[in-house]
């Protein structure tokens, strides 16, 4: 995998991300020299015009840039308009700046009840209305209250480490925390595409061990039916 698979410290107790900027430590280069009685200093007639052969430090760049949201569920109980309290958190685009927002943020088992986290490519708003989100859809799966967190990074990994062979198709995703479940959802931008589709939900169920049925949504059947829109295909 193009990302690194093992998971950091945990997180602090601010909602809100902490940008950390860790800096690599190199080692400090001393030259010696042996000054014997006479005075005369013995060593390596050319040190004094050696010089360090550090390797310059070189970000791993991610194939997509990427941006976190949040949606505050204190915020979502006071806006006009669905959508109008998420706010974008950070863009990353390389491996070191996804570990450094990470483990400075909230995994989804200490997130308020009704909390939204997403992770969507960049310029793609996590909504029904975003062009290229409009004519797609999404695959859930559900957990425990408390047991998604270590889904939602293997997700979060595949997505960005372009693990998944359709990967164009994919959006982004998002982890909806409840009070008795929490959902993570693989959203899509072309619903239609039943094959491409397919090929994701069976790689998504492979990378998450997960063995239960789920299934795929359009975002035009929810915008009709909220709630009651019905499965499209299932694995």
């Amino acid at each position: 995998m193009a990302v690194e698979d093992s998971q950091k410290s945990a997180a602090p107790t601010s909602e809100e991300v902490t940008n950390a900027n860790p800096k690599p430590h190199g080692d400090d280069v001393a030259g010696s020299g042996e000054v014997p009685e006479g005075g005369e200093i013995v060593g390596d007639s050319d040190s004094s015009s050696k010089k360090s052969s550090a390797v310059p430090y070189k970000p791993h760049l991610l194939e997509n840039q990427w941006t976190f949201w949040f949606d505050n569920p204190s915020a979502k109980s006071k806006q006009t308009a669905w959508g109008s309290s998420m706010r974008s958190i950070f863009t990353f685009s390389t491996v070191e700046e996804f570990w450094s927002v990470y483990n400075n943020i909230r995994h989804p088992s200490k997130l308020t009840v009704g909390a939204d986290f997403y992770c969507f490519k960049s310029k793609i708003e996590p909504k029904w209305e975003d062009p290229i989100c409009t004519g797609g859809g999404k695959w859930t799966v559900t957990f425990g209250k408390g047991k998604s967190d270590t889904s939602w990074l293997y997700t979060l990994l595949a997505m960005i480490g372009e693990q998944f062979e359709h990967g164009e198709e994919i959006c982004g995703a998002v982890v909806n925390v409840r009070a008795k479940q929490e959902k993570i959802s693989l959203w899509t931008k072309n619903a239609s595409n039943e094959a491409a589709q397919l090929s994701i939900g069976r790689q998504w169920k492979v990378f998450l061990d997960y063995n239960d049925v789920i299934g795929f949504i359009f975002h035009d059947d929810a915008k009709k039916h909220d709630r009651g829109a019905k499965n499209r295909y299932t694995i």
